[in-house]
């Protein structure tokens, strides 16, 4: 029998003994109630019999009682293109993070809270979710179901190097076996998976780069010439790696502008594996393609990355150092023996990219300049149309699209607009589509997290208004959201000092009366690159902060069912003046938009805080104003000027404690223990 005929007459005999949820046309709500007679599923959710009996028969093949399916590609991306959309084909979740694990009789998904609703509206009854993230309640779930000696499937291409190691500690003892599976399973049932985009990579225009490729190249060769351990090549796997390293763009996943590629660079040698076709004969001549010296690139096939990789390791006295944070299982397993690796949580290329250069940080800046403009546009338009009762999530999504698109060197949104009112709003990444898009009305919050791609930058903002009377419960949570914003841009620390250690100045404000927030508090973003950029950022695996990076600083709140707030800023790092001290870095906000004045209580702030923020709104004033009417925005700009009117000191009557006084104030001692 056929692979094709086995698989149908597995499904076949699974679907005449299985009871399904089914579609009822109305519903009482828009997430799934399986528990009904007859079940409800919302018109969002997908149904995925037929794929799951697709690849359970493909299982069977193969002996495996359960198979994992994560949402990354082949370079462990947040984001990634639709032909790697594994997980959300399987599941019907379009959420950026998740893992499933489908079995013979069970299919489940684990994801973290700002997707659990939207994982209610959209799987089927097919699947459980799971309200967590960790692996050991994956491998927990898996020990439990599972009979010992039983195998695990999975891609080892979309298992990074410290998750398989995870994996396999939890699982190896208790006699559960992770079984290798280089060729996709859910890639051979997926009968109608997109093909690879037709866009040829392009290289940056030079008047915006201050490094060439060669100078990038020789930067991060002198930086493996340093290292003790004498590795003789570095193994570049995250997509944005190559990307930065040859000032190349491509188009291969949605508002990232990567292409598939991975780069072995060693001392005299560099090979890029990519789609050979696509490099047009300008890239080639730009890349050195026809020579052998210390600054000529050979181009291989994409898919050869591992035959070649293991070719490279026959040699004697190599060792190649890899980022185990994006470097996938299927690579790390060829690199043996021991002493032929090296290892560091980032790449060098990660760490070096981090810290902006005069002239990223300057075009950054300026595209910060014109995203605003869009932004003020946006926020413009609401005033007047929400009223009207006719403006949805999704046209306030497009519109601010139409906005951006219309600024210098726009290439697009920089992710899927975030345009979430009242309850929506509580969902931290929701996006509006054509069935969930709710009406704007005046009397509910209104949260917008958008971000551009231009030739000079990247941006990414957010903030949360309200048109008509907010409660008091939502202008001090609203408050306090801003107070923690402030409380961290305008924070002093030693340069050095990890983004961990200052977290919580975002979340103290909201502690004192008992609320918090469940998603990170900050990232790195790109010039022209990912619009979450790691390794910078408040997260514990994120790198200490030098001077020259940008992250976000995004406290908020969310009340299920009911509104959500966010404010996010971009910042950079700069030098602080301290004092007596000299390495001391604060934050400077280059994203320019001023805040809803109708949800400040400016009774609950310090008078330090209320002058941050009228000298932020002053920089707002004399940065973006001239911009304004360089494009004849009059009105726009009229309305700059009117929410950026300076709060009076006098209106603070709250005592905060200043934070940043604390922090500074630490005993040395106990701020060497912290950092």
């Amino acid at each position: 029998m056929s692979f094709l005929g086995w698989i149908l007459a597995v499904c076949l005999v699974v679907l005449g003994g299985s009871r399904h949820a089914v579609r009822a046309e109305e519903g009482p709500g828009s997430e799934r109630n399986c528990s009904a007679i007859p079940p409800y599923l919302p018109p969002t959710a997908v149904n995925t019999t037929l794929r799951l009996c697709d690849l359970r028969a493909a299982m069977s093949l193969l002996s495996i009682s359960a198979y994992i399916i994560p949402a990354t590609d082949a370079h462990l991306s947040e984001y990634i293109a639709p032909r790697d959309a594994r997980l959300s084909w399987m599941s019907g979740f379009t959420g950026s993070a998740g893992t499933a694990v489908v079995t013979q009789s069970k299919a489940v998904l684990w994801t973290d809270s700002r997707y659990w609703i939207q994982a209610e509206r959209q799987m089927d009854c097919n699947w459980e979710l799971k309200r967590d993230v960790s692996i050991r309640s994956i491998t927990n779930w898996l020990i439990k179901e599972i009979p010992e000696g039983d195998q695990v499937g999975f891609d080892p291409f979309h298992f990074s190097v410290d998750t398989f190691a995870v994996y396999n500690t939890n699982l190896a003892p208790a006699g559960r076996i992770l079984k290798s599976i280089p060729d996709n399973l859910v890639d051979k049932i997926w009968t109608d998976r997109p093909p690879l985009p037709p866009d040829n990579p392009t290289r940056l225009p030079d008047s915006i780069i201050e490094r060439t490729w060669q100078m990038k190249v020789d930067q991060i060769r002198a930086q493996i010439n340093d290292n003790p351990y004498k590795p003789t090549a570095v193994l570049l796997s995250a997509l944005d790696e190559t990307a930065w390293l040859f000032n190349l763009r491509g188009n291969d996943i949605p508002f990232n502008p990567f292409f598939y590629s991975y780069t072995l660079l060693t001392m005299d040698e560099i090979w890029i594996f990519v789609h050979t076709e696509r490099i047009t004969d300008e890239l080639k001549e730009y890349l050195n393609v026809s020579c052998y010296q210390a600054h000529c690139v050979q181009l291989l096939e994409y898919s050869s990355v591992r035959t070649y990789l293991q070719t490279y390791l026959l040699k004697p006295n190599v060792r190649v150092w890899v980022g185990t944070e994006y470097t996938n299982q299927a690579l790390y397993e060829l690199i043996t023996p021991e002493e032929k690796l090296l290892t560091s949580t980032y790449s060098l290329v990660l760490t070096t990219k981090a810290v902006k250069d005069a002239t990223e940080q300057r075009i950054l800046k300026e595209a910060h300049v014109r995203d605003a403009v869009a932004v003020m546009q946006l926020l413009l338009w609401l005033e007047k149309k929400v009223p009207e009762g006719k403006e949805t999530e999704l046209t306030a999504a497009h519109f601010v699209d139409q906005c951006r698109s219309k600024q210098k060197n726009s290439r697009g949104p920089s992710f899927e607009t975030i345009s979430a009112s009242g309850p929506n709003a509580a969902l931290a990444h929701y996006s509006p589509s054509n069935e969930t898009a709710r009406k704007l009305m005046v009397d509910e919050m209104y949260l917008v997290d958008s971000g551009g791609q231009y030739l000079d930058g990247t941006t990414d903002i957010t903030r949360t208004v309200h048109w008509g009377v907010p409660t008091d419960f939502q202008k001090e949570a609203y408050t306090r959201v801003l107070m923690g914003n402030i409380e961290i841009s305008r924070t002093i620390f030693p340069a050095g000092t990890r983004g961990v250690n200052m977290e919580m100045l975002g979340r103290r404000a909201l502690w004192e009366i008992g609320l918090n927030y469940g998603h990170g508090t900050g990232h790195g973003v790109g010039n022209y690159f990912g619009v979450h950029e790691w390794p910078v950022g408040f997260q514990s695996n994120n790198i200490p902060f030098q001077e020259g990076m940008f992250t976000s600083i995004e406290p908020g709140y969310y009340k299920e069912n009911d509104f959500g707030i966010r404010i996010e800023d971009i910042t950079v790092t700069i030098p602080a003046t301290t004092k007596h001290g000299n390495n001391y870095l604060t934050f400077e906000t280059v994203s320019l938009v001023p805040y809803d004045r109708n949800l400040i209580d400016t009774s609950l702030l310090s008078p330090e805080q209320l002058h941050w923020l009228n000298t932020y709104y002053e920089t707002i004033r004399s940065v973006v104003g001239p911009e304004l009417e360089k494009q004849g925005l009059k009105e726009e700009h009229a309305w700059m000027m009117k929410h950026t009117s300076p709060f009076l000191i006098a209106e603070s009557s709250a005592v905060i404690f200043s934070v940043t006084l604390l922090v500074t104030a630490l005993p040395s001692a106990l701020l060497y223990l912290l950092l």
